[in-house]
């Protein structure tokens, strides 16, 4: 396939030789003479791990050469990919002024070309990018529409300085964020020998994912850190304790715990959270990561809070009010606290929980419920449909199975809102998703 690289950078670079090296006709574009004189002449523009031989190869090939004139290369190719750069500015934003300028400069060359041409946007930018600035400044530029002359799409890297070409042939995924099969089709022929999980999805979700890896990488360096200096202070070898935690696949490293939901709860995470920050303050050490955990838990029983309260309604019924499915267990249940919130606004309020009641209570839980929330106990009812009946906003707080059916008979003037992403909510008039 004939492609043409605008920007020829790290990213770009490495995208280049890979591609050209994989058969493909590349075309490198950079408005600095420098780059595009080194790449054609067979050198690298980079310094990186094995870029330097696939670059001279690709040249010697003949698959792959630089200039700085736009027109031709869009002329000459059938795909752009624009890898520029996307630099913060002073108050954190993206400076997209060389994204503007790409896209300005290909939309001027597509006015006249008559073949169909995928624009594909490899640059880290924030959702909205592609629909609010990419898209419009094409269709101004080029005077055609987006599906109709030229498509789009946004094709994330996951490139690690120093392993570069490495992860290029070897990425963990490929994600294709699509505004049309017809574009999606094309960008996946490209990545057809590439041994790698192909995900193609909407192309807001494909520029989120590319923030989330890379916040996800920080929070665990962070967190990593953090837990290294509580080591240090306690004389324990840090990498030993981290070594034995990364060994657990089930619930550590795996998709345990990263399902966006309500607050978490119980009689472990917020104690232990507690006793371990409590400790760090006691050795004068400062643990910001993990000491924001419990406050960031509570503003999502904020959230959620405020999700009821902007109903305008006064009737709202529970469904599910233990720290989880499953259970009965009410301690630090973040149900328990979004419910006390309610009784002491003046809700009028109906709860159902199947795993919650007096009758089968014993121990812990009949003392907890009975001594330390009497006027919840008094609000529970025996029957979901009895909650259904009650609420004018009606609340799922734990994914029980038995909310699925229940929710079928929601009302049409009901306002439904789902913590826990249950699967037949989506369906409902009044849906409402805490985090989707």
């Amino acid at each position: 396939m004939k492609i043409s690289i605008f920007g020829l950078g790290y990213v770009g670079s490495v995208t280049a030789a890979c591609l050209a090296n994989d058969g493909h006709r590349v075309i490198g574009v950079d408005p600095i003479q420098v780059k595009t004189d080194m790449i054609n002449t067979g050198k690298s523009p980079i310094i990186e791990k094995d870029i330097a031989p696939l670059t001279q190869k690709a040249i010697e090939t003949g698959n792959l050469s630089a200039t700085a004139d736009t027109r031709s290369a869009i002329e000459n190719s059938e795909i752009s990919f624009i890898c520029v750069g996307t630099p913060s500015q002073l108050n954190g934003n993206l400076d997209l002024k060389y994204v503007r300028r790409v896209c300005e400069e290909i939309g001027g060359s597509l006015k006249n070309k008559k073949d169909f041409h995928l624009v594909v946007v490899r640059s880290t930018v924030l959702p909205g990018t592609m629909r609010n600035v990419v898209i419009p400044i094409l269709e101004e530029y080029s005077g055609k529409k987006n599906g109709h002359g030229f498509g789009v799409c946004h094709n994330p890297e996951f490139l690690r300085e120093g392993t570069a070409v490495h992860d290029f042939y070897h990425p963990p995924k490929t994600v294709i964020g699509q505004d049309g099969a017809k574009s999606g089709d094309m960008l996946a022929s490209i990545y057809e020998k590439i041994d790698a999980p192909l995900i193609r999805c909407e192309i807001e979700v494909s520029e989120m994912v590319k923030y989330v890896d890379n916040v996800w990488h920080a929070l665990k360096i962070g967190f990593a850190n953090e837990v290294g200096n509580f080591c240090k202070e306690q004389g324990i070898d840090s990498h030993k304790v981290m070594g034995i935690f990364c060994q657990d696949k089930k619930l550590n490293i795996s998709p345990s715990y990263l399902k966006p939901g309500f607050a978490f709860g119980g009689s472990c995470l917020p104690k232990d959270i507690r006793a371990f920050t409590y400790k760090a303050k006691s050795l004068d050490l400062e643990l910001p990561v993990i000491g924001s955990i419990l406050g960031s838990n509570m503003l999502q029983v904020e959230r959620g809070l405020k999700m009821v309260t902007s109903k305008n309604k006064r009737k709202v019924g529970i469904l599910g009010f233990s720290f989880k499915a499953g259970t009965d267990d009410l301690r630090e249940s973040p149900m328990v606290e979004l419910i006390e919130r309610l009784i002491g606004k003046g809700y009028d309020l109906r709860l159902y929980d199947r795993n919650v009641r007096l009758a089968g209570l014993i121990g812990a839980n009949k003392d907890y419920i009975l001594n330390r929330i009497p006027h919840i106990s008094k609000l529970m009812v025996d029957r979901a449909d009895d909650v259904v009946e009650h609420a004018q906003v009606l609340v799922v707080g734990t994914a029980d199975e038995e909310f699925e059916a229940v929710l079928k008979n929601a009302r049409a003037d009901q306002h439904v809102i789902d913590l826990v992403r249950m699967q037949s909510g989506s369906t409902l008039k009044g849906y409402e998703g805490i985090c989707w």
